[in-house]
């Protein structure tokens, strides 16, 4: 099968329809990088094949910082949408190809383009701090964009006297809130897999293993939160976990972090935070989740699909990007 033979296998859901079954993903996949000058970063939160075979794997922000500093050609995003989408504002004349175009994120799709231009516009004095999981039209309406990692420095950085709309997560942003004092305004957004935890399994599980920590991301509900040892990002949490004296963990965010976490530190029970649905016992997010070791390396040999964005867009978000850039 040739190239132009392939492509027209393209689906709608953006990778190729083709017999991929005596393929060696990850030798294939090793061999696309070299041929093609590729990096393939990936979040924590990608199935654990995919994390082994990248070549960085990281929270938002330092899949962001590697992104910028890249001397790749082609910058494979083993992560969600809105993740490939920042890596082709910040890198506009590199390749940048997301295995499954249809891996969206519920927590950016809970902020929609116009109704947050009506919010910002309704309240010009605010500042807008939005959360990196957002899609290109909101960083282009946003003043800073942050990460979990990095929020709450980029809260600070803000005269005191100034308002702040932080966005999308309210969750997120009412723990900002009551670590920084800010009394900011708040979109009402939120990321289904941290709302998906039970209190009660959650403190059940705590009961039955004593000794044991609760650790959670703060896009978790504040009644989680209250009751959880430590609050951080996906990085902040595996430092923790790593150095905590502590020997079993109840880990509330998603489930991919287990791989890496139990890789870093051996010695150390993990435990899935559960969530209210009986039928699954640890929270998964279905979009980090759809990419698979086939359709990267479709990705990696076709170049498709490949994330695109309109000029104009990219440096009205630039700009809110680079200013993290900076202040982290």
């Amino acid at each position: 099968m040739n190239l132009s033979q392939a492509k027209k296998g393209l689906q709608k859901n953006g990778y190729l329809n083709i017999n991929t079954n005596e393929i060696d993903y990850v030798s294939e996949i090793n061999r696309l990088k070299k041929e093609k000058n590729a990096i393939v970063l990936a979040h924590y939160y990608q199935r654990s094949e995919i994390q082994d075979i990248a070549d960085f794997v990281g929270d938002s922000l330092a899949l962001a910082q590697v992104a910028a500093k890249t001397d790749a050609d082609m910058i494979v995003f083993a992560g969600v949408h809105f993740m490939a989408e920042t890596a082709k504002i910040i890198n506009p004349s590199k390749i940048v190809v997301l295995p499954d175009l249809k891996a969206g994120c519920s927590l950016a799709d809970s902020a929609p383009k116009d109704e947050f231009e009506a919010f910002v516009k309704a309240h010009p004095e605010h500042t807008v701090v939005s959360y990196i999981n957002t899609s290109a039209e909101i960083k282009a309406l946003t003043d800073i964009v942050c990460t979990s990692s990095n929020a709450h420095k980029i809260i600070e950085t803000i005269p005191k006297d100034k308002p702040i709309i932080f966005a999308p997560d309210r969750n997120l942003g009412d723990w900002l809130i009551r670590k920084t004092g800010r009394d900011m305004l708040l979109w009402d957004g939120a990321c289904l897999v941290h709302e998906a935890f039970s209190i009660e399994k959650i403190l059940n599980l705590y009961q039955e293993n004593p000794g044991s920590e609760i650790i959670a991301h703060p896009e978790s509900q504040r009644h989680l939160l209250k009751v959880a040892t430590y609050v951080g990002s996906t990085s902040g949490l595996l430092k923790y976990v790593k150095e905590s004296k502590a020997k079993t963990f109840i880990v509330a965010t998603e489930a991919g972090i287990l791989h890496k976490m139990q890789q870093d530190a051996p010695d150390k029970i993990l435990i899935a935070a559960p969530t209210e649905d009986d039928t699954c016992n640890c929270s998964e997010c279905e979009f980090m989740k759809m990419n698979t070791m086939r359709k990267l390396y479709l990705c990696m040999e076709y170049e498709q699909p490949a994330i695109e964005i309109e000029e104009g867009l990219r440096k009205k978000a630039l700009r809110s990007i680079e200013r993290m850039l900076e202040i982290s």
